[in-house]
């Protein structure tokens, strides 16, 4: 692990809860909330670790399913007066500043992430301060507040180019908050690197030792991760990627079975590209009555049909951003954004999450 700057923060995780209702009820949620989205000239968009009857409900009513920020870039070429994110806060923040003339909505407007708990913007200022000699260069999973103190704002599946980039031009890098992706890039690119010490309460979970018995048991079976996973669980990985690229790797892999080490909740999306091949989970800490996330977001959870109801009845509460935050904030966004169009890169896939 690389050099950290600060002391982990104790994050308060939520069990993952989620509303128990008849199928009938769903039936009747699905349908009000179609018409909801059509009545309010509204778009949902929603992340890949969402519940899969809301990720169904995006694509079947003209939205999309993908990462944070191209949920948002999604919602910015939509003609639609409302943008619906499902997601957690961080990503409603981004759409609001991408598309800061609509209104931006959020099922569950108490939805966090760890990564952004644990990186208050007084204590990250802070740290700035003490030095301002270096680059700062911040993951997406971060508040409007911390995006608007840094030069860069990155993706997992850029964060590689953008730093091999300010290496080569001689920059020492002040990173956050994800120390584990921190550690991945520093490896990766050699630079200077001083690390938040942050960390996503779903991946940190995953562990090196029980992973290597579960590849002992399924010597075949090709093993993917997520770069926020700790460093003995990368080093076991045939792939390490963004949301979008894991998707992508389990779409042209030849191997039958694929050990997951991220969110659950992409599941979906690989089974529907994996043409019969079998989605595995990565083993966390322990089982159901111990671990944290279980490779579940618990904030991701949150997300619910009758929240998502309520919402669009009501249009209330709204995300708001105010004008100077968002300017600071579009600064490193569109750094990274003219970056990745300067080298025709695809810059999704952030946890994502």
């Amino acid at each position: 692990m690389g050099q950290t700057a600060n002391q982990s923060l104790d994050i308060n995780v939520p069990k993952v809860r989620r509303e128990k209702i008849s199928e009938a009820e769903a039936s009747d949620l699905k349908a009000e909330v179609k018409d909801l989205l059509r009545r309010r000239k509204a778009l949902l968009v929603a992340h890949y670790y969402i519940d899969e009857e809301i990720q169904i409900l995006a694509e079947e009513t003209g939205g999309v399913v993908s990462d944070s920020l191209e949920m948002a870039r999604f919602g910015h070429r939509s003609e639609a007066k409302v943008l619906v994110v499902a997601g957690v806060r961080f990503m409603g923040e981004t759409a609001k500043i991408l598309n800061p003339e609509k209104t931006v909505l959020m099922p569950e407007i108490e939805a966090n992430c760890s990564l952004d708990l644990g990186c208050p913007p007084d204590e990250f200022q802070a740290l700035c301060n003490k030095h301002s000699d270096r680059t700062v260069v911040v993951y997406a999973n971060t508040s409007v507040a911390v995006k608007a103190k840094a030069d860069w704002m990155v993706t997992s599946g850029s964060a590689v180019d953008v730093i091999s980039y300010l290496r080569d031009k001689g920059e020492k890098i002040l990173w956050a908050p994800d120390k584990y992706l921190g550690d991945y890039v520093q490896k990766k690119t050699g630079a200077d690197m001083l690390m938040w010490n942050g960390s996503c309460v779903v991946h940190e979970e995953f562990k090196a030792r029980e992973l290597q018995n579960m590849r002992r048991l399924k010597p075949h079976a090709a093993v993917i991760a997520h770069p926020e996973s700790p460093a003995g669980v990368l080093s076991q990985a045939d792939y390490v990627g963004s949301t979008t690229g894991l998707i992508d790797f389990v779409k042209r892999t030849e191997a039958e079975e694929i050990i997951v080490a991220t969110d659950k909740g992409i599941f979906r999306k690989m089974e529907l590209v994996g043409a019969g091949k079998k989605i595995i989970a990565a083993p966390t800490a322990g089982k159901s009555a111990t671990c944290r996330s279980c490779a579940e977001c618990p904030w991701m959870a949150m997300n619910s049909l009758i929240g998502l109801r309520n919402i669009l009845r009501n249009l209330e509460p709204q995300i708001t951003v105010s004008k100077d935050l968002a300017e600071s904030a579009l600064l490193p966004i569109s750094r990274l954004l003219d970056f990745a169009e300067s080298r025709r890169q695809v810059v999704f896939g952030n946890n994502d999450a």
